[in-house]
Protein backbone atom coordinates (compact mmCIF):
# COMPACT_ATOMS: atom_id res chain seq x y z
CA UNK A 1 0.00 0.00 0.00
CA UNK A 2 1.17 3.78 -0.42
CA UNK A 3 -0.27 6.84 1.18
CA UNK A 4 -2.42 8.96 -1.12
CA UNK A 5 0.00 12.61 -1.44
CA UNK A 6 -0.05 15.49 -3.55
CA UNK A 7 1.73 15.98 -6.67
CA UNK A 8 2.55 18.67 -9.03
CA UNK A 9 0.18 17.82 -11.92
CA UNK A 10 1.38 17.16 -15.61
CA UNK A 11 4.44 15.49 -14.26
CA UNK A 12 6.62 15.65 -17.61
CA UNK A 13 8.03 12.24 -16.15
CA UNK A 14 4.82 10.54 -16.15
CA UNK A 15 5.13 9.23 -19.71
CA UNK A 16 5.70 5.37 -20.97
CA UNK A 17 7.30 2.46 -19.37
CA UNK A 18 7.38 0.15 -22.01
CA UNK A 19 7.74 -0.13 -25.62
CA UNK A 20 4.54 -1.38 -27.51
CA UNK A 21 3.89 -1.70 -31.13
CA UNK A 22 1.09 1.01 -32.48
CA UNK A 23 2.12 3.31 -29.52
CA UNK A 24 1.22 6.41 -30.24
CA UNK A 25 4.04 9.09 -29.19
CA UNK A 26 5.08 9.98 -32.65
CA UNK A 27 1.36 11.04 -33.72
CA UNK A 28 0.98 12.87 -30.36
CA UNK A 29 0.94 16.15 -31.58
CA UNK A 30 -1.62 15.49 -34.37
CA UNK A 31 -4.39 13.95 -31.66
CA UNK A 32 -3.89 17.07 -29.29
CA UNK A 33 -5.26 19.09 -32.23
CA UNK A 34 -8.22 17.08 -32.13
CA UNK A 35 -9.19 16.73 -28.57
CA UNK A 36 -12.45 17.89 -27.19
CA UNK A 37 -11.85 21.75 -25.70
CA UNK A 38 -11.94 21.73 -21.97
CA UNK A 39 -10.77 17.73 -21.49
CA UNK A 40 -10.68 18.20 -17.98
CA UNK A 41 -14.12 18.08 -17.42
CA UNK A 42 -14.52 15.04 -18.69
CA UNK A 43 -13.94 11.40 -17.44
CA UNK A 44 -11.64 9.74 -19.94
CA UNK A 45 -11.62 6.20 -21.40
CA UNK A 46 -8.94 4.54 -22.95
CA UNK A 47 -10.16 0.56 -23.56
CA UNK A 48 -6.75 -0.31 -25.66
CA UNK A 49 -4.42 1.39 -23.60
CA UNK A 50 -1.09 -0.57 -24.52
CA UNK A 51 1.72 1.82 -23.36
CA UNK A 52 -0.92 4.55 -22.61
CA UNK A 53 1.20 7.48 -24.61
CA UNK A 54 -1.57 10.26 -24.90
CA UNK A 55 -3.29 8.72 -21.13
CA UNK A 56 -0.12 9.48 -19.63
CA UNK A 57 1.02 12.60 -21.66
CA UNK A 58 -2.59 14.05 -20.67
CA UNK A 59 -2.81 12.78 -16.86
CA UNK A 60 -6.26 12.70 -16.21
CA UNK A 61 -8.12 13.21 -12.87
CA UNK A 62 -10.43 11.12 -13.47
CA UNK A 63 -10.08 8.05 -15.94
CA UNK A 64 -10.62 4.12 -16.74
CA UNK A 65 -7.70 2.31 -18.61
CA UNK A 66 -8.34 -0.64 -20.27
CA UNK A 67 -6.76 -3.25 -22.34
CA UNK A 68 -7.21 -7.69 -22.65
CA UNK A 69 -3.33 -8.50 -22.03
CA UNK A 70 -3.87 -9.54 -18.52
CA UNK A 71 0.12 -9.09 -18.09
CA UNK A 72 0.42 -5.65 -19.10
CA UNK A 73 -2.52 -4.47 -17.60
CA UNK A 74 -0.84 -6.04 -14.02
CA UNK A 75 2.30 -4.25 -14.51
CA UNK A 76 -0.08 -0.46 -14.46
CA UNK A 77 -1.26 -1.99 -10.80
CA UNK A 78 2.13 -3.18 -9.81
CA UNK A 79 3.38 0.34 -10.56
CA UNK A 80 0.48 1.91 -9.01
CA UNK A 81 0.41 -0.33 -5.88
CA UNK A 82 4.40 -2.03 -5.23
CA UNK A 83 6.59 0.12 -6.58
CA UNK A 84 9.60 -0.30 -4.52
CA UNK A 85 9.35 -4.09 -4.60
CA UNK A 86 9.01 -4.16 -8.24
CA UNK A 87 11.88 -1.43 -8.67
CA UNK A 88 14.33 -4.05 -6.42
CA UNK A 89 13.29 -6.76 -9.31
CA UNK A 90 13.84 -4.86 -12.28
CA UNK A 91 17.22 -4.08 -10.94
CA UNK A 92 17.71 -7.85 -10.34
CA UNK A 93 17.41 -8.18 -14.16
CA UNK A 94 19.18 -5.44 -14.76
CA UNK A 95 22.28 -6.75 -12.75
CA UNK A 96 22.12 -10.11 -14.45
CA UNK A 97 21.11 -9.17 -18.24
CA UNK A 98 22.95 -10.91 -20.52
CA UNK A 99 21.45 -12.81 -23.61
CA UNK A 100 21.45 -16.12 -21.83
CA UNK A 101 19.76 -14.66 -18.81
CA UNK A 102 16.83 -13.33 -21.19
CA UNK A 103 15.81 -16.49 -22.40
CA UNK A 104 16.08 -18.08 -18.92
CA UNK A 105 13.11 -15.37 -18.10
CA UNK A 106 11.50 -15.92 -21.54
CA UNK A 107 10.68 -19.72 -20.72
CA UNK A 108 8.87 -18.93 -17.17
CA UNK A 109 5.69 -19.05 -18.93
CA UNK A 110 6.28 -22.54 -20.99
CA UNK A 111 5.81 -23.65 -17.40
CA UNK A 112 2.23 -22.93 -16.65
CA UNK A 113 2.03 -23.92 -12.75
CA UNK A 114 5.82 -22.25 -12.34
CA UNK A 115 4.69 -18.83 -13.64
CA UNK A 116 1.51 -18.86 -12.07
CA UNK A 117 2.95 -19.42 -8.50
CA UNK A 118 5.35 -16.03 -9.28
CA UNK A 119 4.10 -13.66 -7.77
CA UNK A 120 2.57 -9.63 -9.32
CA UNK A 121 5.64 -7.65 -8.60
CA UNK A 122 7.47 -10.57 -10.20
CA UNK A 123 4.92 -11.05 -13.16
CA UNK A 124 5.64 -6.93 -14.05
CA UNK A 125 9.02 -6.88 -13.53
CA UNK A 126 9.41 -9.60 -15.81
CA UNK A 127 7.42 -7.94 -18.67
CA UNK A 128 8.91 -4.70 -18.48
CA UNK A 129 12.50 -6.83 -18.20
CA UNK A 130 11.43 -8.96 -21.51
CA UNK A 131 10.35 -5.35 -23.37
CA UNK A 132 13.36 -3.18 -22.59
CA UNK A 133 15.41 -6.46 -23.84
CA UNK A 134 13.53 -7.96 -26.91
CA UNK A 135 13.96 -7.43 -30.41
CA UNK A 136 13.32 -3.95 -31.83
CA UNK A 137 10.59 -3.64 -28.57
CA UNK A 138 8.36 -5.68 -29.89
CA UNK A 139 5.35 -7.61 -27.85
CA UNK A 140 4.58 -10.59 -29.71
CA UNK A 141 3.02 -13.89 -28.85
CA UNK A 142 2.32 -16.72 -30.31
CA UNK A 143 -1.11 -18.75 -31.12
CA UNK A 144 -0.39 -20.46 -27.30
CA UNK A 145 0.07 -17.10 -25.62
CA UNK A 146 3.50 -17.27 -25.02
CA UNK A 147 6.08 -14.71 -25.53
CA UNK A 148 8.51 -15.39 -28.05
CA UNK A 149 10.53 -12.31 -29.16
CA UNK A 150 14.05 -13.34 -29.49
CA UNK A 151 16.68 -11.25 -27.73
CA UNK A 152 17.85 -7.82 -28.76
CA UNK A 153 21.36 -6.96 -27.57
CA UNK A 154 21.19 -3.67 -26.74
CA UNK A 155 24.35 -2.03 -25.47
CA UNK A 156 22.54 0.08 -21.97
CA UNK A 157 19.00 -1.17 -22.31
CA UNK A 158 16.80 1.14 -19.78
CA UNK A 159 15.47 -1.70 -17.83
CA UNK A 160 14.58 -0.21 -14.44
CA UNK A 161 13.64 4.06 -15.43
CA UNK A 162 13.18 4.33 -11.64
CA UNK A 163 12.38 8.28 -12.34
CA UNK A 164 9.50 7.67 -14.90
CA UNK A 165 8.09 4.59 -12.71
CA UNK A 166 8.17 6.62 -9.72
CA UNK A 167 6.28 9.68 -11.33
CA UNK A 168 3.65 7.42 -12.55
CA UNK A 169 3.21 5.82 -8.97
CA UNK A 170 2.72 9.38 -7.62
CA UNK A 171 0.21 10.17 -10.59
CA UNK A 172 -1.99 7.27 -9.37
CA UNK A 173 -1.68 7.81 -6.00
CA UNK A 174 -2.40 11.77 -5.99
CA UNK A 175 -4.89 12.59 -3.49
CA UNK A 176 -7.32 14.19 -6.25
CA UNK A 177 -6.66 10.99 -8.73
CA UNK A 178 -9.58 8.73 -10.08
CA UNK A 179 -7.85 5.97 -11.93
CA UNK A 180 -9.59 2.41 -12.77
CA UNK A 181 -7.69 -0.25 -14.74
CA UNK A 182 -9.51 -2.81 -16.08
CA UNK A 183 -8.59 -6.27 -17.77
CA UNK A 184 -11.47 -6.45 -20.26
CA UNK A 185 -12.93 -6.20 -23.42
CA UNK A 186 -13.35 -3.10 -24.84
CA UNK A 187 -17.09 -2.68 -25.40
CA UNK A 188 -17.14 -3.93 -21.48
CA UNK A 189 -14.82 -1.02 -20.63
CA UNK A 190 -16.46 1.68 -22.23
CA UNK A 191 -20.07 0.52 -21.45
CA UNK A 192 -20.85 3.67 -18.84
CA UNK A 193 -19.61 6.18 -20.74
CA UNK A 194 -21.70 8.73 -21.72
CA UNK A 195 -22.41 12.36 -21.70
CA UNK A 196 -19.19 13.83 -19.75
CA UNK A 197 -17.19 11.16 -20.51
CA UNK A 198 -14.39 11.13 -23.78
CA UNK A 199 -13.54 7.88 -25.34
CA UNK A 200 -9.91 7.86 -27.27
CA UNK A 201 -9.91 4.22 -29.31
CA UNK A 202 -6.81 2.65 -30.27
CA UNK A 203 -7.82 -0.40 -31.28
CA UNK A 204 -4.81 -2.78 -33.14
CA UNK A 205 -4.62 -1.39 -36.51
CA UNK A 206 -6.79 -2.79 -39.78
CA UNK A 207 -4.29 -4.66 -42.16
CA UNK A 208 -5.40 -6.83 -45.14
CA UNK A 209 -1.68 -7.41 -46.26
CA UNK A 210 -0.61 -8.10 -42.27
CA UNK A 211 2.09 -5.82 -42.09
CA UNK A 212 0.54 -4.23 -39.05
CA UNK A 213 1.59 -5.48 -36.21
CA UNK A 214 -1.24 -7.06 -34.65
CA UNK A 215 0.20 -10.06 -32.33
CA UNK A 216 -0.14 -8.48 -28.73
CA UNK A 217 -2.86 -11.00 -27.89
CA UNK A 218 -3.58 -14.66 -28.89
CA UNK A 219 -6.34 -14.62 -31.73
CA UNK A 220 -5.48 -10.99 -33.56
CA UNK A 221 -7.94 -8.83 -33.76
CA UNK A 222 -9.77 -9.17 -37.24
CA UNK A 223 -12.14 -7.59 -39.76
CA UNK A 224 -14.91 -9.03 -37.48
CA UNK A 225 -13.70 -7.29 -34.57
CA UNK A 226 -13.15 -4.07 -36.10
CA UNK A 227 -17.01 -4.17 -37.26
CA UNK A 228 -17.79 -4.66 -33.38
CA UNK A 229 -15.50 -1.94 -32.75
CA UNK A 230 -17.72 0.28 -35.02
CA UNK A 231 -20.71 -0.60 -33.48
CA UNK A 232 -19.41 0.27 -29.84
CA UNK A 233 -18.44 3.80 -32.00
CA UNK A 234 -21.57 4.26 -32.80
CA UNK A 235 -23.29 2.96 -29.39
CA UNK A 236 -21.00 5.45 -27.46
CA UNK A 237 -21.90 8.56 -30.16
CA UNK A 238 -25.53 7.65 -29.57
CA UNK A 239 -24.78 7.77 -25.15
CA UNK A 240 -23.31 11.24 -25.78
CA UNK A 241 -19.78 10.52 -25.24
CA UNK A 242 -17.08 12.31 -27.34
CA UNK A 243 -15.38 9.74 -29.32
CA UNK A 244 -12.18 10.01 -30.89
CA UNK A 245 -10.84 6.56 -33.01
CA UNK A 246 -7.04 6.27 -34.42
CA UNK A 247 -6.96 2.99 -37.23
CA UNK A 248 -4.87 2.26 -40.25
CA UNK A 249 -5.92 4.50 -43.05
CA UNK A 250 -7.80 1.86 -45.37
CA UNK A 251 -10.70 1.58 -47.55
CA UNK A 252 -12.22 -1.16 -45.46
CA UNK A 253 -11.90 1.56 -42.16
CA UNK A 254 -12.94 4.30 -44.24
CA UNK A 255 -15.90 2.48 -45.58
CA UNK A 256 -17.15 1.61 -41.85
CA UNK A 257 -16.86 5.12 -40.62
CA UNK A 258 -18.56 6.55 -43.28
CA UNK A 259 -21.12 8.35 -41.22
CA UNK A 260 -22.10 12.05 -41.67
CA UNK A 261 -22.25 12.18 -37.93
CA UNK A 262 -17.87 11.20 -38.07
CA UNK A 263 -15.32 13.02 -39.24
CA UNK A 264 -12.02 11.53 -40.80
CA UNK A 265 -8.72 12.77 -40.66
CA UNK A 266 -6.11 11.48 -42.97
CA UNK A 267 -2.82 12.15 -40.85
CA UNK A 268 0.99 10.19 -41.01
CA UNK A 269 2.83 8.94 -38.62
CA UNK A 270 6.13 7.10 -37.96
CA UNK A 271 6.39 3.57 -37.18
CA UNK A 272 9.21 2.41 -35.44
CA UNK A 273 8.53 -0.86 -34.21
CA UNK A 274 6.60 -3.57 -36.38
CA UNK A 275 7.08 -7.30 -37.33
CA UNK A 276 7.91 -6.13 -40.91
CA UNK A 277 10.19 -4.15 -41.91
CA UNK A 278 7.44 -3.04 -44.48
CA UNK A 279 5.09 -1.81 -41.76
CA UNK A 280 8.25 0.64 -40.48
CA UNK A 281 8.30 4.30 -41.15
CA UNK A 282 6.14 6.89 -42.54
CA UNK A 283 2.44 5.57 -42.99
CA UNK A 284 -0.99 6.90 -43.23
CA UNK A 285 -3.53 6.39 -40.78
CA UNK A 286 -6.90 8.67 -39.79
CA UNK A 287 -8.66 10.08 -36.78
CA UNK A 288 -12.53 9.71 -36.83
CA UNK A 289 -14.15 11.62 -34.38
CA UNK A 290 -18.34 12.05 -33.51
CA UNK A 291 -17.82 15.55 -33.49
CA UNK A 292 -16.99 18.52 -35.92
Amino acid sequence: MTDKTPRRRSDPLVKPYLKWAGGKRQLLPEIKKRLPENLGNFRYFEPFVGAGALFLERQPRRALINDNNEQLVLTYEVVRDHIDELIAALNVHKANNSEEYYYQIREQDRNGEAFAGLSAVQKAARLIYLNKTCYNGLYRVNSQGLFNVPYGRYIHPAICDEPVLRAIHGYFNYENVEIEILNDDFEIAVETAGHGSFIYFDPPYHSPDNTNFTGYQAGGFGENEQRRLRDVFIARTDAGARCLLSNADTPFVRELYDDNRFEIIAVKAKRVINSDSAGRGEIDEVLIRNWR
